[in-house]
């Protein structure tokens, strides 16, 4: 499908290369000419997409020769909502994470604005039997940066979002949930881990 017609059909879901100069803005490329590659996908899928409420994202692989990772998002918008935001929620648990430095794939993605009804509080390996397919955490970081600038609205305000992505525990990350309903937390978009139980956990009993 060529670019206008997914422009029309998605509307302001719809994040190419113009979209998304106010996010390069942001990032410290004011002046970089983002090239996209041709839309995959075929007009069924993409009519069925649009139906669903994705958004349809362009994603470069680099920014003048810089990888676009967890790491570099987290670098330039910071863990300090008191210094700018939007921003990284403060937390270092996954800086040795190898996910951190998985780069975007310069290629068009498909990834729902909101989350389905249909999966909250169901575990991830059920979600992921349904034939669900988790975006790695790169991508949601990505899309939630990009929206933010271009749309001046938050994803994922009160909602975290699973990922393909592991740490090396293989634990599953999620991501998102900008704001703390509670107002306990600072703001920040979150970087977490799903704990799963091992033989290390256990109880100690008191009296």
């Amino acid at each position: 499908m060529e670019r206008i017609a997914a422009l029309n059909l998605f509307g302001d879901r719809f994040l190419g290369r113009y979209e998304l100069r106010p996010l390069l803005q942001a990032l410290g490329f004011p002046s970089l000419s983002l090239e996209e590659t041709p839309i995959p996908f075929d007009a069924d899928t993409l009519q069925k997409a649009a139906s669903e409420g994705y958004i349809l994202v362009w994603c470069p692989a680099s920014l003048e020769g810089t990888a676009v990772t967890l790491r570099f998002l987290r670098d330039r918008f910071g863990i300090d909502p008191a210094v700018s935001e939007p921003c990284f929620y403060n937390q270092d648990w996954y800086l040795a994470e190898t996910f951190m430095d998985r780069p975007l794939d310069g290629a068009w993605h498909l990834i729902r604005k909101d989350v389905m009804e249909s999966s909250r509080a169901v575990q991830p390996a059920d979600l992921l039997k349904t034939g669900c397919s988790f975006p790695p955490a790169v991508l949601c970081a990505w899309v939630f940066f990009a929206w933010y600038f271009a749309r001046n609205r938050f994803l994922w305000w009160h909602d975290f979002v699973w990922c393909s992505d592991t740490d090396h525990n293989g634990d599953r990350v999620y991501v998102g949930k900008y704001h703390d309903i509670d107002g306990v937390n600072k703001n920040g978009f979150s970087v977490h881990r799903h704990l799963a139980l091992r033989s290390c956990y256990g109880a100690v009993c008191s009296l």
